[in-house]
């Protein structure tokens, strides 16, 4: 029986009535994405039609989720918010703060030795505020709500840039930062821009080496990583019906990696079936009542180019296994030849170390047994592992079902490393190197879906690149990375040519899933005797204290960075090593923008002082601006924030006195995310005018007093010479907004409303 049924057959209740209201009020047929938003309105019934890309709509969650390097904020916010228990169903997963290093057994134990005050704290507040728990080991956050809490037609929100992995299972899920969780936990509305809508008809059908990863990578490409800003990408057709529910999973997961606000698939038998195999017959029942409501109005379907604001059409049958990096995940690739002849031409490694499958993108039944059939076809065609090969299942129910199926031990027989079922080098939870940032220059291949400049190991020499779980475990094997599967031969131990068959696998285990403890701590009825214990000596947790307002008046400000080129929430914030500080916002202020380009020298963590003339560390600078009391802006390209849905990205250059983030153009949750922070987050009117900015500039916001919606702010440039340029500021932010700049947070508003 699945969590929260009664929760589920409510949305579907209200679902009809205010679908066919929204129907009538729109004027014309609508797609799934948008049967969603409209059932999901925090004042209920629709009453108004919005405007794709402009209207902020104030929605009602069904749930949130939250894992445990995100969580740890998130829930330091929540105590300040005054409520006795969350509002919605709320889950906490314990997958990123688990290195990938010996091997599953020693990992978690190390784990559990030296994060124990954390894991300790996320499962006492849990307990308190009637938060479910997963423990570590339990699973990695996305594939864990996909076997447990997704539903058809539901809304959720999730502290993590991948919750939109739920999708798969037809779910507007979105990821979010943590202050919007905090929102919705304490019971108010969650506000979000209503999406634009891109249709992806997907005919023929998926054959051969060909997966569903390679969908998303194709898209990628087409829309590269910025394309699907401000809009839910919404996938349909033939094709669409002809894919698992896992596959949907990963072809959703990914669009975070487009910038999409989110992905989802319309209602079909794969679904059904996958709820039917993970103990939800319920969910599945109650589904089929209100089928029609949880995918498009068949005109959608038929003439999409009438209701979306984009189509892309690709043809399954067409389509080929690709390989997307290095370094960024809109680089694609076909395997074999034409990855050759790039790597070539750009000087990237053709010999492969590793290949690593798992992550939240792709550790599902199917894609371990997809490569299992891969790794199965060495052993019995006597090739040997030329690159090393690491495992992060998905869940603990995947993973207790692989080993009962004999899956694991295929890939163990070939000496491959089963790490715990976490995040692990994912996220760069990986200790590959003592010294990563002297590391060798390398490739690797992997299943994951981001492959930023030391992403996984921390080595700025590592090249990675994304492909599927039977693409990788065949790289991997082969230890090149122009290896084709489907070209190619190998040379055996007994010297003989031999050649891979085409991956097999299932869908789903043909003996059912099976677990003995998944790892689930289900909350006190009433928490109020729970106690929540900091240290106020912690160097990993520590209490927070309100924001105060910036104000109306800034002058003086000094330039902190002008960041070149990309400028990810890993570079702004890294994850790795400094996982450990994310429940103290001072300790893991020091790593603030130290990824970062310097526009004026090509060099990270290497900044002017403007007080001393002398050059040191981002964070050491603006501590010391800080200390004297002055502000400062930080200055950006394109996509400013693109990546994770961490907040601490926003919240420690906030911590630290910078007052404004001035870029060409953001990332969604980036950009929402220093509005709850009480920060300005503003974009350049003129592109152009970021090469306006100098080394040693001071800034003045000259009209800041008449912050209004959608009316742009002027910045007064001084340079060193005294000469001034005035320079036009666009900005996004509303009302309420405002409210939160002026209170100093949207967390100062809630506790004010709250009081």
């Amino acid at each position: 029986m699945a969590f929260d049924i009664d929760m589920i057959k409510g949305v579907y209740t209200k679902m009809a009535e205010r679908v066919d209201k929204a129907r009538e009020i729109v004027g014309r047929p609508l797609t799934l994405s948008e049967k969603i938003l409209y059932n999901h309105l925090w004042d209920g019934m629709p009453t108004k039609a919005f405007e794709r890309g402009k209207d902020y709509v104030d929605f009602a969650p069904d749930r949130i989720a939250c894992q445990d390097a995100t969580a740890q904020m998130a829930l330091l916010q929540f105590m300040q918010a005054g409520k006795s228990k969350v509002a919605v169903p709320t889950t906490v997963h314990c997958d990123h703060l688990i290195q990938a290093k010996d091997g599953a057994v020693a990992d978690l134990r190390h784990a559990n030795s030296v994060s124990s005050e954390v894991f300790n704290f996320l499962e006492s507040v849990s307990n308190k505020y009637g938060i479910g728990f997963w423990k570590p080991g339990a699973g990695i956050i996305h594939q864990v709500v996909l076997e447990n809490y997704a539903f058809p037609g539901g809304m959720m929100i999730g502290t993590d840039s991948h919750t939109v992995n739920a999708g798969g299972l037809g779910m507007v899920a979105i990821g979010v930062g943590g202050a919007d969780a905090v929102d919705v936990m304490a019971g108010m509305a969650w506000e979000l821009k209503f999406p634009k809508l891109i249709g992806v008809r997907l005919t023929g059908k998926l054959s051969g080496w060909t997966a569903p990863k390679d969908v998303i990578l194709k898209v990628a490409e087409i829309l590269t990583v910025k394309g699907g800003t401000g809009a839910i990408v919404e996938y349909f057709g033939s094709g669409a019906l002809s894919m698992s529910c896992t596959g949907k999973g990963t072809i959703c997961n990914m669009g975070a990696e487009i910038g999409a606000t989110t992905s989802t698939f319309g209602y079909d038998d794969s679904m059904e079936r996958y709820l039917r195999s993970t103990d939800r017959a319920d969910v599945a029942d109650a589904a089929n009542k209100v089928k029609s409501y949880l995918t498009a109005d068949a005109e959608v379907y038929a003439n999409p180019e009438l209701y979306f604001d984009q189509v892309i059409d690709i043809n399954l049958s067409e389509l080929g296994p690709l390989l997307n990096g290095p370094f960024t995940p809109d680089l694609s690739s076909t395997v074999g030849t034409d990855i050759k002849e790039k790597a070539l031409a750009n000087d990237w490694p053709m010999t492969v170390e590793w290949g690593l499958i798992g992550s939240c993108t792709n550790s599902s039944y199917e894609d371990l047994s997809r490569a299992s059939s891969i790794a199965q076809q060495a052993l019995d065609k006597g090739l040997k592992m030329k690159a090393e090969l690491g495992i992060n299942p998905g869940s603990e129910q995947v993973r207790y079902t692989a080993e009962r199926d004999g899956i694991l031990q295929v890939f163990e027989k070939l000496d491959a490393k089963i790490f715990t079922n976490a995040c692990g080098p994912c996220i760069g939870q990986w200790a590959r190197y003592s010294d990563p940032k002297n590391a060798p220059k390398n490739s690797i291949v992997h299943s994951f879906n981001r492959n930023f400049a030391k992403r996984a190991d921390g080595n700025p020499n590592t090249h990675a690149f994304v492909a599927s779980p039977e693409i990788t475990a065949a790289i991997a094997i082969a230890g090149r990375l122009d290896f084709n599967p489907m070209t190619d031969k190998l040379i055996n131990e007994k010297g003989e040519e031999v050649m891979f068959d085409e991956p097999t696998g299932w869908e789903l285990p043909p003996k059912g899933f099976e677990v003995k403890d998944n790892g689930y701590l289900a909350p006190e009825e009433d928490g109020y005797h729970v106690q929540v214990k900091v240290d106020k000596d912690s160097e990993r947790l520590q209490l927070l204290e309100p924001f105060e307002p910036i104000g109306n008046t800034i002058n003086g400000a000094k330039l902190l960075i002008k960041a070149f080129g990309k400028c990810t929430t890993d570079h702004i914030s890294m994850a790795g090593p400094w996982l450990r500080f994310r429940g103290h916002l001072d300790n893991i202020a020091n790593n603030t923008l130290i990824g970062a380009v310097n526009a004026f020298n090509k060099k990270t963590n290497f900044v002017k002082n403007q007080l001393t003339g002398e050059y040191g560390g981002v964070p050491d600078v603006q501590r010391e601006y800080k200390k004297n009391h002055i502000l400062s802006v930080v200055v950006g390209d394109h996509n400013y924030g693109e990546g994770s849905s961490r907040e601490h990205a926003a919240m420690q250059p906030r911590f630290l006195g910078v007052a404004a983030v001035i870029v060409k153009s953001f990332a969604r949750i980036h950009e929402t995310n220093l509005k709850k922070q009480g920060l300005l987050g503003l974009t350049f009117a003129n592109e152009a005018d970021y090469d306006l900015i100098q080394e040693d500039d001071t800034f003045n916001f000259i009209d800041l007093k008449d912050f209004a919606p959608d009316k742009p702010l002027t910045l007064e440039a001084v340079h060193a010479d005294g000469s001034k340029d005035l320079i036009k500021l666009n900005h996004t932010y509303n009302a309420a907004q405002i409210a939160w700049y002026n209170e100093g947070s949207a967390l100062n508003l809630i506790k004010k409303q709250n009081a």
